[in-house]
């Protein structure tokens, strides 16, 4: 089993983790049916990626894991990344709409940026491309890593609970390795790198 597989897994879970426990709650709460229509839609577009974008199951996430690994990615990715839905469900303060208008801005910029981000590499690989710096990626050389955070930080606002934030966090302290790694390997790979890399930002525009 490789490991996008065992994310594939993962999304399932998730959308099981959530929705068995809304059906049975009931589904009254603004906040909680705001909440599934992000996450879910989410995990469906996850999984139909793969079959709109072949080349992600030879690009993405394609180390052969085994079951012990591959539990651990489905308890993380498949379980801990429901918290906040878990959390939005026993929030019973109303949903204020200046709450559910940054939810939605996160959400959907953190949506375009991070499949833009990812189809214009996976696209631009498969044509043989090598470094590839414009586009998405012209300013900010982690743009999909962006996104990302950006969408599950939109969760964390949905839930309404500090805890919620433990999503973003730690997906954060799993990336920022990645990113580290993945600057290193493209320094030694590709001599148009650091001019690259003086012309855009690590993660966020004008901060870092």
């Amino acid at each position: 089993m490789t490991q996008l597989q065992a994310i594939n897994i993962a999304k399932v879970t998730t959308m099981v983790a959530l929705l068995i426990p809304a059906l049975v709650l009931g589904l009254e709460s603004p906040r909680v049916v705001i909440y599934l229509s992000l996450h879910l839609s989410y995990c469906l577009w996850w999984l139909l990626e793969e079959q709109l974008f072949p080349w992600r199951s030879r690009q993405l996430f394609t180390e052969v894991v085994g079951p012990l690994q591959a539990a651990v990615v489905v308890l993380y990715v498949g379980v801990f990344y429901a918290l906040p839905g878990w959390l939005a469900m026993a929030n019973d303060q109303p949903l204020q709409p200046l709450t559910i208008a940054l939810g939605l801005i996160f959400y959907i910029f953190g949506s375009l940026l991070n499949t833009a981000a990812d189809v214009q590499k996976g696209t631009a690989k498969e044509l043989g491309a090598t470094l590839v710096a414009d586009g998405a990626w012209r300013r900010v050389r982690h743009v999909n890593y962006l996104g990302d955070l950006l969408r599950y930080s939109s969760f964390a606002v949905i839930a309404g609970s500090p805890w919620a934030w433990l999503l973003p966090a730690s997906v954060l302290a799993l990336y920022l390795p990645r990113m580290i790694r993945k600057e290193a390997a493209m320094a030694e790979r590709y001599p148009g790198f650091e001019a690259y890399r003086q012309s855009s930002w690590w993660l966020v525009p004008g901060v870092i």
